[in-house]
C-alpha cells in the first residue's frame, strides 16, 4: 500500500508494508453496497448503528491511543501479527482489528477484538519474481502470459491470479465463518493505465473475479501525491475506484477505501486538510461503508504513524471522524433512490450527491466533482418551503418550492438537513 509496487504472495497469514498509490473518477452516487455490520457475521463489525468503521493500516497497537483521539475505531493490518502481545494491547484500548489469520488467530475465534481477517495487500499488482517458482507456473497461473524465462520477466512477474485469492478466501471461511474477509486492491481500480499491474496492466475484467474472493473490498490511491500528470491532483480518482467496487460487485459486497494523509513518497507533496475532508466525503457519498487512512511516510524520512508528524493533517482527521461519527446513524439507513435531482451550473463541474432520511428529517450530502466553482440547485417533490441547515457550517439555506442552492468551491463539501 505505498507509492512503491507491492510485494505481497498468496499467503493470506500475513502483512507486508510496501503497497501503495491509486486512483479514480466519479460523478453520481451508486446504490447502497453491502452494510459492513451483517447478521452473518456474528464476530464482524458492530451492528450499532452509531459505528462506522474508521481505520489505519498496519500500525502498531502501541499507538492506539493516539489514533483513538483522532476517532479512529479499527486497524488493519498487523506486522508479523497478530501476536499475543498485539491482541492485547488492542483490546486494551478498546480497539478492533481486521487481521491475518495465523496460529494466534485459531486461539481468539470467540474474541471480540478481531473482527474480521484478510488476505495479503494488492493481489492485483505485479509480484516480485521469486515469488514464481518456475515458467511453467507462472503459466499455469496465467494461460495467456507471453512465453518467455523467469529471467525474462525481470524483477516483476505477473499479479496473483483471482483464482488463487478465491481459494484462500474459501480456506478462511472454512476456518471461521463467523468473520468477514477483506481485500484490498491497488489503484488500477481507478487508474486503467496503472504501470504496477505490470502484463495484466488494463485489464479491468480481473477485477469482477478477485471480488469473489471477499467480503469487503477495498482500494486505495492517492491522487495529491501521485507522480503521474493524469493522475496528480485529481482527487475524483479515489469516487471512481468505489464506484467501481459497488458496480462490479453488483452492490453486493461491503465496499472500504484507503485515504492519503502524509507525504507517502512525494515530500514536495501532501495532502491539504481540505483535500483529506473532499476525498472522505467523495468516498462515502459515492457509497464507500468503511474508511482506512494510510498514515506512513517513507520520504523525506520513515514515520510509520507519519500523520502524527502533521498535526494540520491529524486534526484534519480528527475533525471529520467527528463529524462521520455524528452522522453515522444517517449513514448506516439506506439510499434513497431517487433521492434529490441535483444541477450545476456548471456543466464541467458536476455536483454529485447522496440523500438519507433519518429520524424525520432528510440529509443531502453533497461534493464538487472538480477543482473549480460552481452553483447547485438541489430539487425534491415534496420539500417544504423554509431553511435548510448547512451542518457544522452555522448557516442556512432556503427551500422554495422544493428547490434550494448553494454555493460551491472547487472540490466543496456541503452536508444539508432538511426537517
Amino acid at each position: 500500500m505505498s507509492g512503491l509496487i507491492p510485494k505481497m504472495g498468496f499467503a493470506v497469514v500475513t502483512m507486508t508494508a510496501a503497497a501503495l498509490v491509486l486512483i479514480s473518477l466519479a460523478q453520481a452516487a451508486p446504490a447502497d453496497p453491502a452494510p459492513t455490520g451483517a447478521t452473518t457475521w456474528p464476530h464482524g463489525p458492530p451492528t450499532d448503528p452509531a459505528f462506522f468503521p474508521l481505520a489505519v493500516w498496519l500500525q502498531q497497537p502501541r499507538n492506539a491511543p493516539k489514533f483513538k483521539a483522532l476517532g479512529i475505531n479499527t486497524y488493519v493490518g498487523l506486522w508479523d501479527g497478530p501476536t499475543e502481545e498485539q491482541l492485547a494491547e488492542l483490546k486494551k484500548h478498546d480497539m478492533k482489528v481486521i487481521c491475518g489469520f495465523n496460529d494466534v488467530s485459531r486461539k481468539h475465534l470467540n474474541d471480540p477484538t478481531i473482527i474480521g481477517w484478510m488476505h495479503g495487500d494488492e493481489p492485483d499488482n505485479a509480484q516480485a519474481i521469486e515469488r514464481w517458482k518456475s515458467e511453467a507456473a507462472i503459466r499455469e497461473a496465467w494461460p495467456d502470459v507471453p512465453k518467455k524465462s523467469l529471467k525474462e520477466w525481470g524483477p516483476w512477474g505477473p499479479p496473483i491470479p483471482p483464482k488463487a485469492i478465491v481459494a484462500d478466501y474459501q480456506r478462511l471461511r472454512q476456518a471461521d465463518p463467523t468473520r468477514p474477509i477483506l481485500l484490498n486492491l491497488g489503484q488500477g481500480v481507478a487508474y486503467d493505465n496503472y504501470i504496477g499491474r505490470g502484463y495484466r496492466r488494463g485489464q479491468l475484467d480481473d477485477y469482477p473475479q478477485y471480488l469473489q474472493g471477499a467480503d469487503i473490498v477495498s482500494f486505495d490511491i492517492y491522487p495529491v501525491v501521485h507522480d503521474q500528470p493524469e493522475v496528480a491532483g485529481k482527487l475524483e480518482y479515489v469516487p471512481r475506484g468505489v464506484e467501481r467496487l459497488v458496480k462490479w460487485s453488483d452492490g453486493k459486497k461491503t465496499v472500504w477505501n484507503c485515504i492519503e494523509c502524509t507525504h507517502i513518497s512525494n515530500p514536495p507533496a501532501i495532502a491539504s486538510p481540505q483535500q483529506i475532508r473532499t476525498q472522505v466525503w467523495m468516498s462515502l457519498i459515492h457509497g464507500s461503508r468503511g474508511l482506512i487512512y494510510f498514515v506512513h511516510e517513507f520520504e523525506p524520512r520513515f514515520i510509520e504513524p507519519g500523520v502524527l508528524a502533521h498535526p494540520d493533517q491529524a486534526q484534519a482527521i480528527a475533525a471529520v471522524n467527528k463529524q462521520i461519527l455524528s452522522l453515522a446513524s444517517v449513514l448506516n439507513q439506506p439510499t434513497l433512490s431517487p433521492g434529490v435531482e441535483v444541477r450545476s451550473s456548471e456543466a464541467k463541474v458536476p455536483v454529485a450527491a447522496m440523500t438519507k432520511e433519518y429520524e424525520g428529517s432528510l440529509y443531502v450530502l453533497a461534493v464538487a466533482m472538480r477543482d473549480a466553482p460552481t452553483t447547485a440547485t438541489f430539487r425534491r417533490a415534496g420539500l417544504r418551503d423554509g431553511q435548510v441547515e448547512v451542518i457544522d457550517e452555522g448557516r442556512t439555506v432556503t427551500v422554495k418550492n422544493g428547490v434550494f442552492q448553494d454555493e460551491f468551491e472547487g472540490y466543496g463539501v456541503h452536508l444539508y438537513k432538511v426537517k
